[in-house]
Formats: C-alpha cells, structure tokens, sequence
C-alpha cells in the first residue's frame, strides 16, 4: 500500500472556473465529481482505519516483521530488508533500495492487521523480484506522475485565463494540462492490478503458512479490501475529472 497517491483526494485538481462555450452545467458537474469523490474517499478510509483497529485485538502467531521475514525466506528473496517507518498506514515497499517499510504497530505486534498488511507489502517485493509487468510500467510513471502533481494545475489555471486574451495560445496550455493529468489517471489505473495482485499473493501464502486460521484469514482478507478500496475510488475519481476536463477541451476548441 504505497503512500504517493493512495487516495482520491490527491487525484483531485482543485480550479474554480466557468463553464466554456455550450458546456452548460459544467460547474455543477465538476462539483459532484470533486465532493462526490471526497465524500466516498473519506468513508472508505474511515471504514479501513476502523477495520485495522478491529482486527488488530485478532492474535497471530508472528509480529509483522517476522510475517514479512518469513514469507521473504519462503519466496526464496533475500536481498531484501525489514524495516520500521513512523507513522500510521505509512506502510510501503521502496523498490529503489529494495525495503519493506511497516509501520511501527504492524512492524512491532502479532496480530491479523499486522500480518495482512505486511504480507501484502511483500507481495510488492515478490512483484519486484519477478518482474511483474504492471508493476514496471507503474515505476517508470513515477517520474511523470511527480511532474504532474506539481504542473497540472497551474496549466489548466494558465489555459483557462489565457484563452479570455490570447485564445489559440491558452487552449494549447490546457492541452498540455489535461494530457499531463491523464497520466495521473492512467498511473491510478495500473496501481489497481499491482495492488490486487499483491494482495492476492498476500492471501495466499498467510493461507498455507498457517499462521492464521479461520476467522484470522478471513479477517485479513477483509482488511485488504478495505484497502484495496481506497485505490478504487481514487481511480474513479480520477477517470471522473479526466472525462470532465476532456469535455471542457472539446468545448473550447468548438
């Protein structure tokens, strides 16, 4: 569960502007998207933070670090390190220096968060380690994504502002604008699969380690969901005000 772009929140771009041309009820369009997303992306978070907590009085047999070491050593990894990070749901696999990042409770306590969540952040490294395709187109948008975060929106602010004294000039600016943001939206949709699949591998291996059994497993596997979720809806956000601003291109260039 990477922490770069982990909500809907951060999938939004923030410009208050009028509607262009015959675009009517863009503003309010623009809007049910915004909150709409804000609103399912604070639920979500809400309902994973309360299921972590729930799941975390559920015994395991291992700490979250000797899930992650443990299931390392089964895969057959072990060029990779364990380590502590600060923080809550800061929880990450760093493939740059090759480092399963848990946080503090998960790292140091044994129960069916801990272990869910840290085999889950193995599951990455295990992606890493095979090669595994989505994994590698999502890495190498990273460097586009970054670029996007911080340039998208004052691209669209620019176009937007300049089209009203230099048309041609200002619709080109909101070109490059949208197309950047499209990147964010394509990253959001690659990190579905990739966080599915960890997950999945996660399951699987707490499954036949036999570290939990019953309701932990089940528990674990709700856990993940949950999680899994956030990245849906910042995927759905994301596609939502890609369609918008598209349609906002469309309806300048007429």
């Amino acid at each position: 569960m990477p922490r770069l772009f982990g909500s809907a929140e951060s999938n939004l771009i923030f410009i208050n502007t009028m509607p262009i041309g015959g675009l009517g009820g863009g503003n309010m369009m623009y809007m049910i998207i915004t909150f709409g997303a804000m609103l399912l992306s604070r639920w979500v978070g809400a309902m994973l933070n309360k299921r972590f907590r729930e799941y975390s009085a559920i015994p395991a047999g291992l700490t979250g670090r000797e899930v992650a070491e443990k299931m390392l050593a089964d895969n057959g990894i072990s060029d990779v390190e364990v380590i502590s990070t600060a923080g809550q749901l800061t929880d990450h696999y760093n493939p740059r220096n090759k480092t399963v990042n848990l946080s503090e409770v998960v790292y140091n306590q044994a129960n069916a968060a801990a272990a869910a969540v840290s085999a889950h952040e193995v599951g990455h490294a295990i992606q890493h380690a095979n090669a595994y395709g989505a994994l590698k187109m999502r890495s190498a948008l990273v460097p586009v994504v970054s670029v996007s975060a911080k340039w998208t929106q004052y691209l669209m602010m620019g176009g937007m502002l300049l089209m009203a004294v230099a048309g041609q000039l200002g619709f080109w600016v909101l070109v490059a604008g949208v197309a950047l943001f499209a990147f964010s939206t394509l990253f959001s949709l690659i990190t579905l699969p990739v966080e599915f699949d960890a997950s999945n591998r996660a399951l699987k291996w707490l499954d036949g380690s036999g570290i939990m059994m019953g309701e932990g497993q089940a528990k674990a596997k709700n856990a993940l969901f949950w999680a899994a979720m956030t990245y849906c809806v910042a995927a759905l956000a994301s596609v939502g005000q890609l369609l918008y601003w598209i349609m906002r291109v469309m309806a300048a260039r007429r």
